[in-house]
């Protein structure tokens, strides 16, 4: 009994080991490939500034190590911790969001005010909030779901949150972070079960809002040339027309790893947001493909993973994975689609692969977060009676012989 009782817990061992697999193995490639692609793109960057062709390359390492850390960090911390501390993600959002206005503490970059001086390096503060903000969401709806398909208040509160929020990024100015903000609210009030007509007027309420930020002159710019980057090649349309043309040289199977022609000095940012563009100029389509189907299966397998905590009865558990699993997939559609000219110019990046030592630690931190509701759940199930023992063991190879 006790030899089959240790054969039974290896087994589920090794079903965890599995489980794990199908969340890392996309995410672990997609993080290599993004260490390869941005020594690739931002050689000659930093020749430019005056370091090694690695310098780049270098600090994503080293961001991406610290994220790993971060991520294996997470596999010991319960979820119900997370659970707990929800609601203190509040207040905590608005401070950290309000960090980068402070005078002496705030650092300003390109004219946009969004980051955390910490001294050796920048925080790009929006990065932590998206976290902060599906925990919280996470913890709301655990406790409010079943008010959201009849009560409007209990729907518009944690939109309000967000337009909150949203004003402070317009003042940084951050457009594409408040809109990503936005949409993980409303994805994941509409999976929660809130009526859509409740959705519909919200959205309809914050669209002036929306709008009068679009207005401003560069935003108006920006749409301008995102409809027709032609138009005014060497100035507003400049950016789009270099991805634009990075991604026709590509055509099927691409001009090679590192023999970009567009990287050098053509097209801007090409090692942080416009970093697609790039890869699909050395790898091209079929590459390109690679890259979508990954993401597909990363985000594809967070969802499900929320599917299956909703299920085992951890509300909480399952809405984080949502949220996350929203906030991946609408971040790489967003970036795709700026790179191939299907959306305005939006300064975000490429979950895990475009520079940017922000986001890749704060994704890191969300995956590792991600497996560890998986291995909860897991153990959960292991502690449970298996009611289909004996109908295992009647097509076992020992009944059959």
């Amino acid at each position: 009994m006790a030899v089959h009782a240790q054969a039974h817990r290896w087994q589920d061992r090794v079903r965890q080991i599995r489980a794990d697999k199908a969340i890392l193995l996309p995410a672990i490639l997609l993080a290599l490939l993004g260490l390869v692609m941005v020594g690739s793109a931002s050689g000659a960057i930093a020749v430019e500034h005056g370091v090694s062709p690695y310098y780049y390359m270098i600090k994503h390492g080293i961001f991406l190590l610290g994220g790993a850390l971060l991520g294996m960090l997470c596999l010991r911390l319960p979820i119900r911790w997370l659970q707990y501390s929800s609601r203190s993600m509040l207040l905590l959002m608005v401070l950290v969001i309000l960090l980068p206005l402070v005078p002496g503490l705030g650092a300003e970059v390109n004219g946009s005010a969004r980051w955390i001086n910490l001294g050796i390096t920048r925080f790009q503060a929006v990065e932590l909030v998206k976290l902060m903000l599906i925990i919280y969401l996470a913890g709301y709806l655990e406790q409010r779901a079943n008010l959201l398909p009849n009560r409007f208040f209990e729907t518009i509160k944690p939109l309000g949150l967000v337009a909150l929020l949203s004003v402070i990024l317009l003042a940084q100015p951050d457009l594409g972070s408040a809109m990503v903000l936005a949409a993980i609210t409303v994805g994941l009030l509409f999976l929660a079960g809130a009526a859509w007509r409740y959705l519909l007027i919200l959205l309809m309420a914050a669209t002036p809002m929306f709008g009068y930020a679009a207005l401003e002159p560069y935003r108006l710019r920006r749409i301008v040339s995102f409809l027709d980057p032609w138009a005014d090649v060497n100035g507003s349309g400049f950016q789009l027309a270099q991805a634009l043309i990075a991604i026709g040289r590509g055509e099927l199977f691409g001009v090679g790893l590192g023999a970009s022609v567009q990287k050098l000095f053509y097209l801007p940012e090409a090692h942080t947001d416009f970093i697609f563009a790039v890869m699909a100029e050395e790898l091209g389509l079929v590459g390109v493909l690679c890259v979508m189907i990954l993401y597909f299966a990363l985000t594809t397998r967070i969802l499900l993973i929320g599917l299956q905590a909703h299920r085992e009865a951890r509300p909480f558990a399952g809405f984080l994975c949502w949220g996350i699993g929203l906030w991946l997939a609408m971040q790489a559609l967003i970036n795709m689609g700026v790179n191939l000219g299907v959306l305005p110019t939006k300064g975000l990046t490429l979950p895990l692969i475009s520079s940017g030592g922000s986001s890749l630690l704060m994704t890191c931190i969300a995956i590792g977060i991600v497996v560890r509701i998986k291995l909860e759940l897991d153990r959960a199930s292991l502690g449970r009676p298996q009611t289909r023992a004996p109908a295992r063991r009647d097509f076992s190879v020992g009944s059959v012989a």
